[in-house]
This record gives C-alpha cells, structure tokens and sequence, in this order.
C-alpha cells in the first residue's frame, strides 16, 4: 500500500499546509505596487483584540492616509462586517484599504508607517502581515495556509531567485502569531522535510 503524502503540519493547536515549507517566496514591491492593499472583496481581516488597537491607532495614521481613506473610516467606521460576517477594514471606492496611501506608485499601510516612526506600538493588522498567509480559525484548531493569487507572481520568481521559503520571508508575522516555540518546531519539521525530500530524489 502506497503511504499518502503528507499534505499538512500538525503543530500544537495548528495544521499548517505544506506550502509554506514548499513554495519560495519574497515580496517585490516594485513589480506588484503594494497590490494586497488594494486588490480583494473585502478588507483585512481583522481579530477581536484588533478591533480596539485599530480604534487607538486611527488617530497617529490618519496623518499619512490619503483624503478619501479619512473619508471612508469616518462615513464606515474604524471597521466593517463583510458580506460572510466577518470583521475587515473599511474599503475606498477604487478597493483599496482606507488605511492605506500612495508613495511614488507603491501603496503602504499608514498605520504600518506610524509604526515604523515609533508613534503607535501595533504594527497593523496581524492578517496582513501574515500575508499571503491566510489563517482559518476552527472550533479546535486553526488552518495556516497559503493563498495563490496572480498579484504575488512577482514574489515568487524573486524568491525563487533568492532561495527564500514562504516561512522564512513571514517568520517575523509567524512568530507574532503564534510565538518563537511555535516556529521553532515549524523550523524543524521544515528542514526533515527538506532531508526527506533530497533522499527521495
């Protein structure tokens, strides 16, 4: 009998996918212009505790937001349910995130950018650091997986040429989620994986 592949990680209460050990990956700002900001449904998705953090980081990010994006949040609200009841940020006319803005062709998050300047302590929502990660949330577990879309092309031909695992580009969102244990074990089932694979050749 042929054993079934191995298609998910079982680590503590998560099932991560195979893809983030497999695929290569690293963003090329240049080639997809911030394009996750803008391109979707819906917002970020955001999780409960983010709620309040989005409320207090509003005030320090609206300086670097565009007219319209002020507009949106304060026609919407901080927040929005989405059409499948879940909690995202508001959306502008042209799709893009309202907490966004625009720098020489390259949209940014403006909540990321008060950040960086060391004005607010949350980075920005915990979703979209984690992208093109995506996190399914179960009454046991959680589903960790990668989400193909045309717009992150550009990141995998320049992690292929770097020779970058999707779990590397995202360790920094990884271990914020989920904490330094949690992706040392996923380093490890990594690299049996990558053992496994080079004596199956």
């Amino acid at each position: 009998m042929t054993a079934r592949p191995i298609t998910m990680i079982e680590i503590d209460k998560t099932l991560v996918s195979l893809d983030l050990i497999e695929k290569v990956f690293h963003c090329d700002l240049q080639k997809c212009n911030g394009a996750c900001c803008v391109v979707g449904r819906s917002g970020a998705p955001l999780e409960e505790d983010e709620k309040e953090l989005i409320e207090q980081a509003y005030p320090i990010a609206r300086q670097y937001m565009s007219e319209e994006g002020i507009k949106t949040v304060e026609e919407q609200g901080w927040y929005v349910i989405d059409d499948e009841g879940d909690t995202v940020t508001p959306l502008m006319k042209n799709d893009a995130c309202a907490y966004t803005y625009n720098d020489k062709g390259i949209t940014f998050c403006a909540i990321e950018k008060a950040w960086m300047e060391g004005l607010i302590d949350w980075r920005k929502p915990v979703s979209c650091h984690l992208y093109p990660v995506r996190i399914t949330k179960y009454e046991s577990y959680d589903a960790v997986n990668y989400e193909k879309n045309r717009i992150c092309k550009s990141a995998l031909k320049k992690g292929k040429r770097e020779g970058v695992p999707l779990y590397k580009f995202l360790k920094d969102s990884l271990i914020r989620k989920y904490g330094s244990k949690w992706y040392s074990e996923l380093e490890l089932n990594a690299e049996m994986w990558r053992q496994q694979s080079e004596e199956n050749e």
